[in-house]
């Protein structure tokens, strides 16, 4: 609404013949629609993205000059000025009463690939091979895609659906990654609490929690974002309730005997969801003992196993199954840095080429 009723008609006065698109997109809670009050203390109000094309993108400074001076201060109760960017805080801004006749507001001028570039490391979607998307952070491509336009006359949306989720192989290769790392620590959460250590079989329950709630995102074609959502958005999935119950239970279980029941049984869920699926030829699914011991499992590697099976003829044939880095949820320092992008895909393309060799 503060686009089409007071932005637009500022443009379209002073720049008639302007072909640009304007959305909202990208960063911020309220682009994925988890924001609350809380949220409004920071790089929140009414704001957008407006998009030129690069034969217009030297507009730049006289729009945000125009914006400045032609803007209201306040709209629907809501500031449109904005502080300048704090430097000890990754340029955050805050709303704030406008002083004086100018306002900054928080709008943004870029062309396509300028954003594409800045935001997530690569500005010709049109470029990109399989092993790209492991170096893209999934929360951003979920932004990205998750964003609206109001006005699109340079046609960005079209685009932008090349990112609407992974590419088959990329999505299997991940799915096989989260059940091999589910099952390099399926015995760990008995075995752990068997030797007393009942704070070391919570943190394996959790990681192997983490990895059947990441294979539900890939499942549901949907991309994760990151910590603070993940799991508000994995409540949000269309799955069998009892496997989010099951995570649940094991997660606040108690004592051993009740965190292993549930944390099997969503394993089971699961793998019987994987084969409702048809990805794969249907996997035998039970739950067993881990050898001769006490440990209860179904055997995750064999999912693993069934999933790398269709891998072969890709380039991810003969990689290791470590996932996206991105799939880490402390390694935003990392991830969420589009400069780094280029190097995370370095890392991937040397385990595939060691891998060939």
């Amino acid at each position: 609404q503060f686009f089409q009723e007071i932005a637009r008609p500022i443009l379209d006065r002073h720049f008639p013949d302007l072909a640009y698109t304007a959305g909202l997109l990208g960063y911020g809670s309220d682009v994925i629609g988890y924001d609350d009050e809380v949220s409004a203390d920071h790089m929140w109000g009414p704001r957008f993205y407006l998009f030129l094309a690069p034969e217009d993108i030297g507009k730049r400074e006289a729009i945000m000059d125009l914006f400045s001076r032609k803007l209201p201060p306040v709209y629907r109760g809501f500031s449109v000025n904005f502080s300048e960017p704090d430097p000890e805080d990754h340029g955050v801004r805050h709303a704030e009463q406008a002083d004086g006749d100018r306002i900054s507001p928080l709008i943004y001028i870029y062309t396509e690939a300028e954003y594409l570039n800045e935001y997530l490391g690569c500005g010709d979607l049109y470029a990109l091979r399989e092993m790209d998307w492991l170096s893209f952070s999934e929360h951003k491509l979920l932004a990205l895609t998750a964003g609206k336009f109001f006005q699109d006359d340079l046609k960005m949306a079209d685009r932008l659906s090349n990112l609407n989720f992974y590419p088959e192989s990329v999505r299997l290769y991940l799915i096989a990654s989260n059940w091999s790392l589910a099952a390099e620590e399926q015995a760990f959460v008995r075995r752990c609490a068997d030797v007393g250590d009942e704070t070391g079989s919570m943190l394996a329950c959790a990681r192997i929690a983490e990895r059947l709630m990441r294979l539900a995102f890939l499942y549901c074609r949907r991309y994760a974002p990151y910590s603070k959502w993940f799991g508000t958005a994995f409540a949000r999935l269309p799955i069998d309730p009892e496997i989010k119950e099951r995570i649940r239970l094991s997660l606040a279980a108690p004592d051993i005997e009740t965190r292993e029941e549930h944390l099997v049984n969503a394993q089971f869920l699961m793998a019987k969801f994987h084969n409702e699926l048809g990805i794969t030829e249907p996997v035998p699914i039970s739950i067993q003992n881990y050898f001769e011991r006490k440990i209860l499992v179904i055997w995750a590697d064999r999912m693993a196993a069934a999933v790398k099976q269709k891998l072969q003829g890709t380039v991810f044939e003969e990689m290791p199954l470590i996932g996206s880095l991105s799939e880490v949820a402390n390694f935003t320092a990392l991830t969420e840095q589009s400069q780094l992008r280029r190097n995370i895909a370095d890392f991937y393309d040397s385990l595939a080429q060691k891998r060939q060799r």
